[in-house]
């Protein structure tokens, strides 16, 4: 998701944009199809040192932008080594490619406000002590420190990115935002509820586009630095699916039971919503909300979409397409 954005985003400046793609038996490109033409494509994997290492000797890129990894925290408990090979390790690879081929490159690394997990203060800004709560914050962890340590080793220009949750209309289905606008849609035609795990979760959701001006902010900084980027909002799962069925004039959604009985009906009484424990995870993290006033007053910053905006601009797109 956020790839395409940025991509779009860095041809419009007029950069040259090179992509690293992992080799697949299925063609999985549909969001830069539009622009694929103009883009140069290499075969890699951040879990491949040769491959990171050749393409980067090769490209000796001015900046680099690394978001790879394996972002979906409920698949980070079922797979830890592979998230930590990809996300912590991923990151060393392509550091040490960078220090040892194109030193002066400017790179931005993504970490996640997972890294304040079991939150110590609220809100979280970039001196907040970390406290991840999941084997995929515990590998963006070493993946923040480990951009640090080569800023502070090598005097090279790394920057982390702290994104809290920012979302779109490219977000895949898997994740819960649209899972949550793509499965109402899909209850319209099938009738078939959306099921969903821990409605109470309270997150600070942004629009993906933004952010990733943001990242390009971030790279334009004099000085590498480390900066937190959100909306400064807070909403659970629970007023995402609220919000997100408004806009098919049904009504006021109702929640009735408790735990994993609890569901949501419609005021016919069909079943919107239910619970299914499998997507609770063994340790949850209850509440992230950022605050970016570092980066407004740094780099000039600020989000201009909100929660119910971004829910308006998910919900369109997955209603056209219905």
């Amino acid at each position: 998701m956020d790839g395409s954005y940025l991509a779009e985003k860095l041809l419009e400046l007029g950069y040259e944009v090179h992509g690293i793609v992992r080799r697949s038996s299925s063609f999985n490109r549909d969001r830069i199809e539009h622009i694929v033409d103009k883009l140069f494509l290499h075969y890699g994997d951040v879990s491949d040192s040769l491959s990171i290492d050749s393409i980067i000797s090769e490209v000796k890129p001015i900046k680099i932008f690394h978001l790879a990894a394996q972002s979906h925290v409920q698949i980070s408990f079922l797979m830890p080594e592979y998230t930590g090979q990809v996300d912590a390790i991923g990151t060393l690879k392509v550091l040490e490619a960078a220090r040892k081929h194109c030193p002066e490159a400017k790179i931005y690394n993504a970490t996640t406000s997972e890294l304040f997990g079991k939150v110590q203060e609220t809100p979280q800004k970039e001196t907040t002590p970390m406290y991840p709560r999941s084997p995929y914050g515990v590998a963006k962890l070493y993946s923040y420190w480990t951009a640090k340590n080569y800023r502070e080793s090598y005097g090279m220009f790394v920057s982390n990115g702290i994104l809290f949750n920012h979302e779109s209309e490219r977000r895949l289905e898997t994740f819960v935002t649209r899972k949550i606008t793509h499965g109402l849609v899909n209850w319209i035609k099938t009738g078939i509820p959306i099921k969903l795990g821990n409605l109470d979760a309270k997150r600070d959701w942004g629009y993906a586009p933004e952010y990733c001006d943001g990242m390009i902010k971030i790279l334009d900084y004099d000085t590498p630095d480390d900066f937190v980027l959100a909306t400064g909002e807070q909403h659970s799962n629970r007023e995402f699916v609220e919000e997100s069925f408004k806009y098919l004039n049904s009504g006021k959604l109702k929640w009735i039971g408790k735990g994993v009985d609890e569901i949501a009906i419609d005021e016919n009484e069909n079943i919107v919503v239910k619970i299914d424990p499998k997507y609770f995870r063994p340790l949850e993290v209850d509440t992230l909300l950022g605050d970016s006033s570092k980066a407004k007053k740094l780099l000039g910053w600020e989000p201009k979409i909100k929660f119910k905006e971004l829910v308006e601009i998910m919900m369109k797109h997955d209603l056209k397409y219905k």
